[in-house]
């Protein structure tokens, strides 16, 4: 399946599928023009950490405004706030082009304040959990690398589904502060995507579904693989909440979904980081 981002074309696509999927980006608007300029006053472009939509006439001109653009997200990222600024440029030879006139450039940065979950696997549990997930101020990316579990109906508007066939893939593509959810039909895939997560600089939660039997066996295989205790304090497993007991899909998803409106109203210590939870236990989703 075709992530339905790279189906956007327009500008005004993109600020709608960034704002509903929380994904921060950069609006450029040609704010002025004198002379000869490569696109009139009011166009615009829009620019994400890995795509561009649209343009404002191609050549150095662009290229050099996409690289302050991305720079200006990343350092919005960073401080976690909107930014703007105007770049003034002559279109002489000093920019490689020769059009002979100027134009001023509105450079806007709209970071996304909603937290993104990357829910791994679409088998029976997950299929419970996001339609709960969805009524949540939450930003889904739902990822699985089985075509055939594909959703054939609409998802909400803050959930998007992603068919990938290296998963272990999409974790470097998450936004820093990004909650991680694993719960595969497959073993060594959630230790894959564990690993990943586990080493990446700012992903604060790793919740995996299974058994307490796999959370140990998990621990001790992520300790071997350089995995730090500081790291591991980030891993939650058996994922979900040992008050709300039963191992029916239903079941297992409103546990989980308990521990995530937790985390959402800042509650962080009802399963130990790093090592199991005494009652939640799930093998594995074994759709």
């Amino acid at each position: 399946m075709q992530n339905e981002k790279w189906q956007v074309r327009r500008w005004f696509e993109a600020i709608h599928y960034c704002e509903q999927h929380a994904e921060g980006y950069a609006l450029i608007t040609v704010l002025t023009t004198a002379g000869s300029t490569p696109r009139e006053q009011g166009t615009k472009m829009v620019v994400t950490a890995d795509r561009q939509f649209d343009t404002i006439g191609g050549g150095h001109l662009e290229f050099k405004a996409i690289e302050l653009a991305r720079q200006a997200l990343a350092d919005s990222v960073n401080q976690r706030q909107n930014q703007q600024a105007v770049h003034p440029f002559p279109l002489a030879s000093k920019l490689g082009q020769c059009c002979g006139g100027a134009v001023k450039l509105l450079i806007e940065t709209h970071v996304s304040h909603r937290q993104v979950l990357a829910l791994f696997g679409a088998g029976h549990v997950a299929q419970a959990l996001v339609p709960v997930l969805a009524q949540l101020p939450l930003s889904v990316r739902w990822i699985d690398n089985r075509e055939s579990l594909t959703p054939t109906g609409p998802l909400p508007a803050n959930v998007d589904y992603l068919c990938d066939d290296e998963p272990v893939g999409e974790i470097p593509l998450l936004p820093g502060g990004s909650w991680v959810v694993i719960m595969t039909h497959d073993h060594q895939l959630d230790f894959e995507l564990a690993e990943k997560a586990l080493k990446h600089p700012d992903l604060p939660y790793v919740g995996m579904i299974g058994s307490q039997t796999k959370a140990k066996r998990f621990v001790h295989r992520l300790q071997s693989k350089g995995i730090s205790e500081q790291q591991l304090a980030h891993f939650v497993t058996p994922i979900g909440l040992s008050e709300i007991p039963g191992k029916l899909p239903v079941e297992v998803a409103v546990s989980v979904s308990a521990q995530i409106i937790q985390r959402l109203h800042g509650v962080t210590g009802s399963a130990a980081s790093g090592t199991v939870n005494t009652k939640k236990e799930v093998l594995h989703d074994t759709q």
